[in-house]
């Protein structure tokens, strides 16, 4: 059989991609942890060039004025028009014409309504006014909002099609405003047709005064979680869920220029396997014999955005624009609209995402069975912390709901000094040990019988995994054969590829990939070396990786390291095969193992696609040039991900190939091909559409906060394995900076406005969101601020996680729930809504309250001073009163009410959110450093260990952007 090229054997290959074939080991590249300019192949022995990514560049100046402060100010409306409206009219605030809206042509000058607007005398306003109220009209004789010198383009408003284009498709005419006046004739009509729409917060009026002015209470807060931008569907309809692709704008620029201006990441965060919207399913296409309909040149598959032409014999590819011939089997007539009469039976042709079955053709191999490698360390930290039992037991609760039943593999190896095989054949009435002592050369001592089938040799997995925790009870052997097992492990899966997990206790010490104790030195901190504490010592785990991933091998690691295990080498093998680091530092099996039982057998269960591989086509003029997130590049655009699941999500960054695009849409395909549990090899598909502006005020309104934060996330997260932590604050910073003084010099008018931070409404979380990524484990402080191996694992974290993940993780919820669990509703299923979120700041903290803090991955209870000591037995009990520390104080559930509701509500916000579990941790106020490291430190509009505040952060913000360029 043909080896598959771009998806399938044989196919021509658009802009030089080269084929790779599923399940053979081709050339392996892997994707440098700056983005730099292009891959390593695995062949080079450093694997990481040593360029910083494009993206970055010096740290902005950090000398600022002192007589400016700032206020927030958004924008709604890009074309306003005085008068206001009156309750009769309507005006859409997108400013974009909604679906089945009919527009017509503005009517000649002469005949356009007249309108003149009285000057309103305008002062500053009140101090503490919120900064969501408008302000009144300017005075006609103050500047307008856009300089008259800067040529201001009508932007594109006919080029969004509210549905698939068909052919005899007419775009609509140009839009006009309630005036009967075009964009352009509302901005060139002169002073009086303009009024200010932005949106205000005053500041102190004494220049140089030490207090800023901003009322906290007033700064925007993102209390409703994550925001999805409206627009991506709205312009429309046909697109994918936002779930699956987010454009950090939902407009592309059309020129080179004008993406030098935008400053902030241009590119999506793409979730191939999100959960459907609303229980949803994606549907699942099998055309049977007339195969799957491609373009023959782009190789893009047929979605809603393609059109037919010539009596329905022909359709042309939304991508490159390709005429093909419709299959006989798949033809239908056009009615006179130029659509198919079949459109609405063909969920291909209105559904923005779709599954087809794969067929023969787009294998080389037959699909694998779903395979679960166990790769265990019994040494005496592992089996004295109580890990060995835990993992033994949850992994034989989970076998009867491990996926791909009766076709499911699996297999263990456990090791410490020496490396441990198990035989489970069938006929066996129970596991035969085999023991290999010699490191250096490894050997595999029955090949053939130590992976089984799991319904055939069911019985003699179920004795050794109850065997397992006693076989080791005695050990006093603390050395640890990592690299020696993962080799072996490899040889053992290498015919079938899988899942490989891996239980790790301690740091490697013996034979290949061996480390030493580094990154306590603290005088690396802040020198041009910092940096090489947080990238692999070792090259044997990357170069491990790259033949992992040539035999569809992924790696999920679970470490309990007591000390340091340098997380930063070992995770190279979850990052490069599209796995994910699990660490759980100073684990106790009876305080932790809710925790780790709960992750693990999600990790076991959910449903996993396998030996996966994907690609994000785009249309003419554009391209993915950076890829952020845990795969290999097989080539330029080629993602292979050998086992990957719901929870995963991938960032890219988007360059434009041409200094000008022609197009009027540009076109997004996501292309996921796998085999499912079942068997089934399938081609998840998810399509989308961009409209093309040339209006930079455009790429600001459509702007998705979540999805620039992820990618500005990730980016900073690889600038930390190349620099300094404060160099890639200091970018993440610039990057807001040099946005916000652009946004300024397009809207702002000047003289009126320097007291005031311009910024549009998309936006308004963003400076928030910059301040908590720079707060966050992997960016903060030094040395003294994070542990090495908590720091590496927490930056490992941040490059899967998908957007409502991320933003939870980086401004979690804070609530009181004290009066809550008192005085509020028997059962907790409204809690959401009847809890209020309160801002993360420690005035937020009542002494006489009880208050949640949830960052999606843990839970912190802050018992106040004064509490009621009644609420305090309730939850903790009686007997656990005359504890010196909460520390000592492992929370159950109590025998009332009190208590019964609490972990009622904690179990509903676990099962909301199901991906990882939020271990409950107590701390009473006062006590130090606990409350301090678990909680305060974790506040992050407080102004705590140097760090900026919210309040200061907004100033400083403010003062770089009315610098000059």
């Amino acid at each position: 059989m043909q080896p598959m090229g771009n998806e399938r054997p044989g196919a021509p290959n658009y802009g030089s991609r080269p084929p790779f074939p599923i399940g053979a080991p081709p050339q392996t590249t892997i994707p440098s942890q700056s983005p730099g300019p292009g891959p390593v192949h695995a062949s080079d022995p450093s694997f990481i060039r040593p360029v910083a990514p494009p993206w970055f560049g010096g740290p902005p100046s950090m000398v600022p004025p002192t007589s400016s402060y700032p206020s927030y100010v958004g924008q709604n409306q890009r074309f306003p028009s005085p008068p206001y409206p009156s309750s009769a009219q309507t005006i859409n605030p997108s400013g974009l014409p909604a679906a089945g809206q009919v527009l017509t042509p503005p009517p000649p000058a002469a005949l356009r309504p007249q309108v003149q607007t009285a000057p309103v005398p305008m002062g500053p306003p009140p101090v503490g006014a919120n900064f969501m109220q408008p302000r009144e009209p300017a005075p006609s004789s103050f500047e307008p909002a856009f300089p008259v010198s800067r040529p201001v383009s009508q932007p594109p408003m006919q080029q969004y099609p509210f549905r698939a284009p068909q052919a005899g498709y007419v775009p609509p005419p140009p839009m006009v405003n309630s005036l009967g006046q075009s964009p352009k004739d509302s901005i060139q009509g002169g002073f009086q047709a303009l009024v200010e729409e932005f949106l205000s917060l005053s500041v102190a009026p004494t220049p140089g005064s030490m207090d800023s002015g901003i009322d906290s209470k007033s700064l925007p807060r993102p209390f409703d979680g994550d925001a999805v931008p409206s627009s991506f569907s709205e312009m429309y309809p046909l697109n994918c869920h936002s779930r699956y692709l987010r454009l950090t704008t939902s407009v592309i620029p059309n020129s080179q220029s004008l993406l030098s201006r935008w400053h902030l990441p241009l590119g999506a965060v793409v979730h191939p396997l999100a959960e459907p919207p609303d229980g949803e399913e994606v549907p699942v296409i099998n055309f049977g014999p007339t195969g799957i309909i491609r373009c023959r040149r782009c190789r893009t598959y047929i979605n809603p955005y393609v059109t037919f032409t010539d009596g329905g014999r022909k359709w042309r590819c939304n991508i490159c624009a390709l005429f093909n011939d419709v299959p006989g089997d798949y033809f239908a007539h056009l009615d006179a609209n130029g659509r198919r009469s079949d459109i609405d039976q063909r969920p291909e042709l209105s559904k923005g995402s779709v599954e087809f079955v794969a067929p023969t053709e787009y294998m080389v191999r037959p699909p694998m069975p779903p395979l679960y490698f166990f790769l265990i360390d019994v040494s005496l930290t592992a089996v004295r912390s109580g890990m060995l039992e835990i993992a033994a037991n949850t992994i034989k609760a989970c076998l009867n709901n491990l996926p791909g039943f009766p076709r499911t593999q699996i297999g263990f190896i456990t090791f410490d000094s020496t490396l441990h095989f198990y035989n489970m054949k069938s006929t066996l009435m129970q596991p035969q040990l085999m023991v290999v002592a010699d490191l250096d050369d490894i050997f595999l001592p029955l090949p053939d019988d130590l992976l089984v089938n799991l319904s055939e040799s069911r019985a003699v997995v179920d004795a050794f995994l109850d065997s397992l925790p006693s076989m080791f009870q005695g050990t006093a052997n603390v050395e640890s054969a990592f690299g020696p097992a993962v080799k072996a492990a490899q040889m053992v899966m290498s015919q079938l590829g899988g899942k490989l997990l891996i239980f790790q206790s301690s740091l490697p010490s013996l034979g290949i990939g061996r480390l030493k104790l580094r990154g306590d030195d603290m005088r690396i901190y802040g020198t041009d070396k910092e940096h090489t504490v947080r990238i692999p010592e070792d090259p044997f785990y990357k170069q491990m990786a790259a033949e992992l991933v040539k035999f569809q091998i992924a790696v999920n690691l679970y470490l309990f390291n007591d000390k340091y295990g340098d997380i930063a080498s070992l995770g190279a093998l979850a990052k490069y095969t599209g796995g994910q680091v699990n660490y759980y530092p100073s684990f106790q099996g009876n305080i932790h193992k809710e925790k780790f039982k709960h992750e693990l057998m999600r990790d076991l269960t959910r449903e996993t696609a396998w030996e996966a591989v994907m690609r994000v086509r785009c249309g003419k003029g554009v391209r993915f040039t950076t890829y952020h997130g845990h795969f290999m590049l097989r080539s330029s655009d080629l993602m292979a991900l050998p086992a990957v699941d719901c929870d995963k999500a991938f960032a890219m960054q988007l360059a434009l190939e041409e200094t000008l695009l022609t197009t009027q849409t540009v076109y997004f395909q996501v292309a996921l091909l796998y085999t499912s549990s079942s068997g089934e090899r399938r081609i998840r598909v998810h399509t989308a559409a961009a409209p093309v502006v040339a209006d930079l005020g455009e790429m600001y309104r459509h702007a998705d906060t979540g999805a620039i934060v992820t990618l500005l996330s990730r980016m900073a997260v690889e600038k930390t394995l190349t620099s300094k932590l404060e160099d890639a604050r200091q970018t993440v910073q610039l990057k807001i900076v040099k946005s916000l003084k652009e946004y300024r010099n397009l809207y702002a008018v000047q003289h009126r406005l320097t007291g005031r931070l311009i910024y549009p409404d998309s936006l308004k979380y963003l400076p928030l969101y910059a301040l908590a990524l720079c707060k966050s484990i992997p960016l903060r402080g030094g040395y003294a601020d994070a542990q090495l191996d908590e720091r590496c694992a927490a930056g490992y974290n941040l490059m899967v996680v998908p957007i409502s993940r991320l933003l939870k993780l980086l401004y979690p919820s804070l609530f009181r729930i004290d009066d809550y669990l008192l005085k509020g509703p028997d059962t907790v299923d409204d809690y959401a809504k009847v809890l209020q979120r309160v801002p993360l700041t420690a005035d937020s903290l009542d002494p006489r309250g009880l208050f949640l803090y949830d960052d999606g991955f843990r839970f912190i209870i802050w018992f106040g001073k004064v509490l009621s000591s009644d609420i305090i037995a309730n939850i903790i009990g009686a007997d656990a009163m005359g504890f010196g520390s909460f520390s000592e104080i492992n929370l159950t559930e109590q025998n009332n009410q009190f208590s019964r509701k609490l972990f009622l509500m904690l179990k509903k916000m676990r099962e909301n959110d199901p991906s990882f579990y939020q271990h409950c941790h107590i701390v009473r106020q006062g006590e130090q450093p606990r409350e301090g490291s678990l909680l305060l430190l974790n506040l992050v509009e407080d102004q705590i260990g140097g760090t900026s505040g919210y309040v200061d952060w907004i100033v400083q913000i403010h003062r770089q952007v009315q610098q000059g360029p």
